[in-house]
């Protein structure tokens, strides 16, 4: 692993929470033991910054703050898995259940993060088709940190072979999907299209899937890139509620494969 990166202010100044996370990042170790706000911090008194004072976003790979702090984002290599990363606001968002993130003038986290799956490109060096990336974001029972974060990574191959089968039962609205998903009964809906710009996913959880507006947090949401049998582009959008079955956290992260296993077949 390559060396952590010397942060731009001196180690006295940093918190807990930042030193935390440069020790797991060196160490490639689990971000559950992190303190909560450890993202946050590493976003907000290290990465915006560095960006905005010496063009240097690291140890974030990209900040974009062309719009704005409060509606710009950074995007963060998670030290769980080499082609792992997270899409994370400038802006503090604790996560899906902040409203702000289906107003009608929201940013799109969904598509800048799918813009950002080509970090998971260079970290392998070589581009995938469209249908081996996934998106998602767990809910506020599953999550380990408390600022909004988008995971990007390859998908489970197991669960692009199970969408590809059951394609039919994916239609623009949402709706059951028919098989379970590590025991999980996730709702599914389809978007067309090569990105995700025309369609914030936020949103359409928020306002079609009825019931899920109440109570957002409850919800994980994933976005899957996609290519339907006709050749057309899109995405499956998928979201479980906490509670569905028995044990379920509504961790939609676990779609999400970090060894990247998809990229040798």
């Amino acid at each position: 692993m390559a060396a952590v990166p010397t942060p731009i202010f001196r180690r006295s100044t940093l918190s807990a929470a930042v030193l935390g996370f440069f020790l797991l990042l060196a160490a490639g170790a689990a971000s559950q033991n992190l303190p909560r706000n450890a993202l946050w911090e590493v976003v907000h008194n290290i990465c915006v910054p560095g960006q905005t004072l010496n063009h240097n976003p690291l140890p974030c790979v990209q900040v974009d703050l062309r719009a704005g702090n409060e509606k710009g984002f950074a995007v963060l290599r998670d030290p769980r898995g080499v082609t792992h990363f997270l899409l994370i606001p400038t802006a503090r968002i604790p996560g899906i259940e902040s409203p702000v993130i289906v107003e009608p003038d929201a940013v799109n986290y969904f598509a800048n993060a799918w813009e950002a799956r080509r970090y998971v490109f260079e970290a392998l060096g070589k581009t995938l088709p469209r249908d081996a990336i996934g998106l998602a974001i767990n809910s506020t029972a599953s999550r380990s940190q408390d600022q909004l974060h988008i995971h990007i990574d390859c998908i489970q191959p197991e669960v692009l072979e199970v969408l590809h089968t059951n394609q039919t039962a994916i239609t623009s609205r949402w709706a059951p999907f028919p098989v379970p998903l590590f025991g999980r009964r996730y709702a599914a809906m389809w978007v067309a299209g090569e990105d995700l710009g025309p369609s914030n996913p936020f949103r359409l959880l928020a306002e079609e899937l009825p019931g899920a507006a109440r109570d957002m947090g409850d919800y994980t949401l994933a976005a899957v890139g996609f290519t339907r049998a006709d050749g057309t582009p899109g995405f499956v959008l998928l979201a479980d509620r906490v509670g569905t079955v028995r044990d379920d956290s509504a961790y939609g992260e676990q779609l999400l494969d970090h060894a990247c296993r998809i990229a040798t077949q």
